[in-house]
């Protein structure tokens, strides 16, 4: 890969999902939404683009109704082509998940339900997931042993920091509904992350991509891949669409993190460039390629340049 910036390339390349909301027996959700076929395209979409993420991370709501048949279903839709990318699954309970069934069918283990918190080491970066979740409710909030636990955990830093994984999102939204879903406890979450080698924190629930930071480190919230809710319906309202899913591409560098959004589905392709473009660009100096490239009077044509260089 030829460095065409100032930036080198990243250290590590993670795929941020959340709230894929599946069904058992393939129901589609609000009887409209095929939560399936978003997913399948999601997926499709991740491997076909070439990128070999290390780890995809799955910010929970992963069944609707905490159906066996439905984390069956997803493990079917996700495990094949994260393992064809060499991708580990990172799964992270919702509030619309079970413990039993998810520590049993996603990750192998007795089924408990016991709080589902996990450390993953990827190459060098630390993942952590946490279980925000409540219980019989859909609020978030963290036990003081799970705080105690995650403050242990960060005692050390790792190679390259620590990303944070968990479904309830730390920061506010403008969806005033969605606040009293909200994370519980966040001044204490904030004591044990401030200061620690917490470089960016990964969320879900809200249905809708936004950022924020929490005690000094950024937060990215992946939308959902099964519907998506309308921040500019009117005040008081919970509007649900049957559009814009996404999710995201999480970049991690030496000195930050870059975490982008990506939109499921196949829209017409009205401009762009194909590989065999930045093939000749990257065979050029630096000073060449911002000529051509860059200079609004550049007259650069590919064709020529590559019989040109076919001699």
């Amino acid at each position: 890969m030829v460095q065409l910036g100032q930036h080198a390339p990243p250290i590590h390349v993670i795929a941020h999902v959340s709230d894929t909301h599946l069904l058992g027996g393939g129901r589609p959700l609000y009887g409209v939404v095929d939560t399936d076929a978003t997913v399948a395209r999601a997926f499709a979409q991740l491997e076909r683009s070439g990128m070999r993420p290390e780890a995809i991370v799955i910010t929970g709501d992963l069944a609707d109704l905490g159906e066996p048949d439905a984390y069956l279903r997803l493990k079917a839709l996700v495990e094949p082509p994260a393992e064809r990318m060499g991708a580990r699954v990172i799964w992270v309970m919702g509030n619309h998940d079970e413990r039993e069934p998810f520590s049993s069918l996603l990750m192998g283990e007795e089924p408990t339900t016991a709080v589902q918190d996990r450390v993953y080491d990827v190459n060098g970066l630390r993942i952590i997931a946490l279980d925000s979740t409540v219980p019989g409710y859909h609020h978030g909030d963290l036990e003081p042993a799970q705080l105690d636990w995650l403050r242990e955990q960060l005692a050390t830093p790792a190679p390259h920091g620590t990303l944070l994984a968990l479904h309830h999102p730390p920061i506010p939204t403008p969806v005033e509904l969605m606040a009293i879903l909200e994370l519980d406890h966040q001044t204490e979450l904030a004591e044990v992350v401030r200061g620690s080698d917490v470089r960016a924190i990964l969320a879900g629930h809200l249905h809708y991509s936004t950022t924020g930071t929490f005690a000094g480190v950024p937060v990215s919230v992946a939308a959902a891949t099964c519907y998506t809710i309308d921040t500019s319906a009117e005040p008081g309202s919970l509007a649900g669409l049957d559009g814009g899913q996404t999710f995201n591409l999480v970049h991690v560098y030496d000195d930050q993190v870059v975490h982008s959004i990506v939109p499921i589905g196949d829209a017409p392709r009205i401009a762009g460039f194909s590989g065999a473009f930045l093939d000749a660009l990257a065979a050029m100096t630096p000073e060449e390629r911002r000529e051509a490239f860059s200079n609004k009077r550049s007259t650069f044509n590919l064709e020529d340049h590559l019989r040109s260089a076919a001699g």
